[in-house]
């Protein structure tokens, strides 16, 4: 299958793309490299001993797109493109909202002309808003709650994709929300490379064990978890991956939705102590107070990803950590100061 990775250079794309291409696909990318790497590219490609067709360019340029669906024969699109930090967002909600419509709007009409039916579009947990229990499936309710504009912008999407599946009944969607991100690819070739001050925990332990940083905040010692920090559920970036690959093998006409995660959560006190197990360094910390927004405890529930896609995750936290470890140790500067 010729399959398109929008934002494919990024950090779960270029996993996602190492999957697809282990498993026979030809991988075209999409990525205009404002918050990527076409060095992830590179390495993958040296990973899996298969090239990579890079289409440079913006996402929400209609007439570009158009042109790239025109050239090429895609037989499906995996849809990562977007912006992704929740904190940036409450800063620059425009930027967010126009960045992340306009690219799925784009993509849908381009096709839509182009007859490429089937879809696998990148959402996140953040549309369950404020949980009313610690354990989500998807029967739970979205929207309620949701307290940046990156989870509007998801759920937004999610809304865009379904009415147009409704207008266009041989559009195939696989919608995956998925949790926490976190860990590299084995070989730490390539991995999570942020921009600036991480936004995410698993890569600010990283820089604090590799001495970038001097030491990690943890917002809130008092919510009702067992040790007062937030619980998390994260998942292996290459379980994730996995998943999108599952996905795009099951895509049926109509819209489906799965959650992709563990079903275990881990305090962020538990992630520091197993970082510092994997890594032989000290974490130290400081606690402050709770971000406004941040919730004790958020666990998927993937128990139908595993009966429908037949996909569940292999790896465990410590892995994650100890790739996440081997990839900040091997590229301290990530991939390097050109983007």
């Amino acid at each position: 299958m010729r399959v398109l990775l929008t934002g494919g250079a990024g950090y779960i794309g270029s996993h996602t793309a190492v999957v697809l291409l282990e498993e026979g696909h030809d991988v075209a990318v999409l990525d205009d490299l404002s918050n990527s790497h076409v060095e992830a590219l590179n390495r993958v490609e040296q990973l899996t001993g298969k090239s990579i067709d890079f289409l440079e360019g913006d996402l929400a340029d209609a007439q570009l797109v158009q042109r790239y669906f025109d050239e090429n024969n895609f037989d499906a699109v995996i849809h990562l493109a977007g912006l992704k930090a929740v904190g940036e967002s409450v800063e620059q909600p425009t930027r967010y909202y126009q960045t992340n419509l306009s690219t799925t709007l784009t993509l849908l009409d381009a096709m839509r002309k182009s007859d490429v039916q089937r879809l696998v579009f990148s959402s996140s947990a953040t549309v369950y808003g404020d949980p009313q229990s610690p354990l989500i499936s998807e029967e739970h309710p979205v929207g309620a709650g949701i307290q940046n504009p990156y989870g509007w912008s998801k759920l937004m999407n999610e809304q865009i994709i379904r009415d147009t599946a409704r207008a266009w009944p041989e559009l195939s969607v696989v919608n995956l929300r998925y949790f926490n991100p976190v860990g590299a690819h084995s070989s730490g070739r390539i991995g999570e490379d942020p921009s600036g001050i991480p936004n995410n925990l698993m890569p600010f332990i990283s820089q604090v064990a590799v001495g970038k940083r001097l030491q990690l905040a943890v917002f809130g010692q008092d919510y009702d978890t067992r040790d007062g920090t937030g619980v998390r559920d994260y998942i292996h970036v290459m379980d994730l991956a996995e998943g999108h690959v599952a996905a795009l093998a099951k895509t049926t006409p109509g819209v489906e939705t799965y959650n992709l995660g563990t079903g275990t959560g881990t305090s962020v006190l538990e992630a520091v102590q197993t970082f510092e197990h994997v890594s032989g360094k000290q974490i130290p910390y400081e606690v402050k107070a709770r971000r406004e927004g941040d919730l004790a405890t958020v666990i998927a529930d993937s128990h139908r990803a595993g009966e429908k896609l037949g996909w569940q995750t292999s790896r465990t936290f410590e892995d994650a950590c100890r790739d996440a470890w081997k990839w900040q140790v091997q590229n301290p500067d990530g991939y390097g100061p050109s983007r």
